[in-house]
């Protein structure tokens, strides 16, 4: 690929759990250059999951220079970076030396799930979902910071006396970019914390004293879309120092810092109240944006801020479930019945229904609505004629069927119904899941034509910083379907929703029988 018309492009950097990845931009949406570098995950006590944060600067500085290389863009063409990222992954660093004091904590980490049981017994949940939407759980980012500053030498002192810094990767790659002139975050990531009152649109010290997280530590809060700072040419041009360009005195303005499901939010143009988009990954993510007033949920899911411009926030229901592509991955590489992921389509295909067979992909316990760890997968209602091709659509179905979950949820937290669901990520290429999962909600499932969702939102919401795009209704109009698939009237949804909800059930139950064993 090669940038041909001498327009003004957009850099994002998308900071991935897995992978750092850079993706250049032309000011009509086409991609002009793109790369990809791996990022370790590390486990190194059960239940402990952590990267290497120099690793992901590395990587994400590698791939931002190969991606510009690769579409033949100079630096001085760039009109914005914008940065999506893994949200909740905790970073701790040193402000003088900017290098890290511990491993990265990701996001899936459970190390403090003990820390937030004994917080839940004191009462504070109440207080937590208030002031936050967010459950009181590992995942998110608090509990790692404390457990960092309780276990690592002396870093409870000298987070005290502000010489350390606290940072989701955004933080932390802003910081980098900027050779530690900036120590930012934005309202979708800072919403992630259970640091921040999602009313005030600040850090709380109620919730800080709560957790025990010094006040110094953290980062300004910004806006999603908004010139934060400059980035110096060279940082952009050079994986190693060896291939820097000289580009003395030529600066890059980094204009938006976004989570990555809000940033897929805004890339699939859902702007508006009741518009609703679903990421189909290794789990799969809904959002359904709820506009400027935030709804505590009643049905097991998240509020997070959707996005914030001139600082005036939008908010999203959010439901995730833990395996989704990752269902499919498990048919290929536990049972063996595929030898790709994309063939489970065909497979799936062979039959014209599941004929009774329910795959409840429980592999690491259940996401939203239900929050039970300790259900576990199961394969129930096979008899002597299922197949493979039965148990592949079984997969399909599961996938389906738990976002049909979480659609049901944020429907009645919201009181807002979506006439649609945008539907983007890997897993979105399967025609048949796709089918099936208009079926199974009966609404039409769009799948956006521009597959790279979540970075295209950072990239728009830089552009829209800048002056790439007059305005936001210019930005999304490069938001184009691929194919719309439209519910079929004669599938007996109710009958394969009861025999879902009875799986489910099942899978429970015996999770919390194995439990007490």
């Amino acid at each position: 690929m090669s940038e041909t018309d001498g327009g003004r492009v957009v850099l994002a950097l998308d900071q991935g759990t897995t992978s750092s990845r850079a993706i250049v931009f032309a000011d009509d949406g086409r991609i002009l250059g793109m790369a990809q570098r791996e990022i370790a995950l590390r486990y190194p006590e059960s239940g402990w999951v952590e990267q290497d944060p120099l690793e992901i600067w590395e990587a994400q500085r590698e791939t931002a220079a190969e991606a510009l290389r690769s579409s033949g863009a100079v630096v001085g063409r760039i009109a914005a970076v914008g940065i999506t990222n893994q949200r909740e992954t905790t970073i701790l660093w040193d402000r003088r030396t900017s290098l890290p004091i511990a491993p990265a904590i990701v996001w899936q980490d459970r190390r403090t799930a003990a820390r937030c049981e004994e917080l839940r017994r004191s009462g504070c949940e109440d207080l937590v979902r208030r002031k936050t939407g967010l459950l009181l759980d590992p995942y998110f980012s608090a509990t790692k910071v404390a457990w960092l500053l309780d276990n690592v030498p002396a870093a409870r002192e000298r987070a005290e006396r502000g010489e350390l810094a606290f940072g989701t990767v955004d933080s932390w790659l802003a910081w980098q970019l900027t050779g530690g002139r900036l120590h930012v975050t934005d309202a979708t990531n800072a919403s992630r914390t259970l640091l921040y009152d999602l009313r005030s649109g600040d850090w709380d010290d109620e919730l800080l004293a709560l957790f025990g997280v010094p006040r110094a530590l953290l980062p300004e809060i910004r806006d999603t879309s908004a010139v934060v700072g400059e980035i110096g040419a060279a940082v952009l041009e050079g994986g190693t120092a060896g291939d820097r360009v000289s580009a003395a005195g030529v600066t890059v303005p980094l204009a938006s810092l976004v989570g990555d499901q809000q940033s897929a939010l805004f890339g699939q143009a859902c702007v508006r109240p009741a518009m609703a988009k679903v990421t189909y990954g290794t789990g799969c993510f809904l959002l359904l944006n709820i506009g400027e007033s935030p709804v505590e949920s009643k049905q097991g899911l998240v509020t997070t801020v959707a996005l914030q411009r001139g600082g005036k926030r939008t908010y999203a229901l959010e439901g995730s479930v833990f395996v989704g592509g990752a269902a499919v991955q498990w048919l290929r590489d536990g049972l063996g019945i595929i030898a790709s992921a994309a063939e489970v389509g065909a497979l799936a295909g062979g039959v014209a229904s599941s004929e009774g067979v329910y795959f409840v992909p429980a592999l690491a316990g259940l996401g939203a609505p239900h929050w039970d760890p300790h259900a576990r997968g199961a394969l129930m209602g096979m008899t002597r004629g299922t197949t493979a091709a039965h148990i592949a659509r079984a997969t399909l179905e599961g996938i389906a069927f738990q976002v049909s979950d979480l659609l049901g949820a944020v429907v009645a937290d919201a009181g807002l119904t979506p006439d649609h669901l945008r539907a983007a990520g890997g897993a979105t290429a399967n025609d048949l899941l796709m089918q099936i999962q208009a079926d199974v909600i009966a609404l039409p499932v769009t799948r956006a034509a521009q597959k790279e969702s979540t970075a295209l939102g950072a990239a728009l919401l830089a552009g829209l910083a800048t002056g790439v795009w007059r305005d936001e209704a210019e930005a999304l109009g490069l938001w184009h379907a691929e194919r719309t698939f439209e519910p079929d009237a004669g599938v007996d949804r109710e009958g394969m929703l009861a025999g879902w909800r009875a799986a489910v059930a099942c899978v429970r139950q015996f999770g919390r029988g194995a439990g007490t064993a």
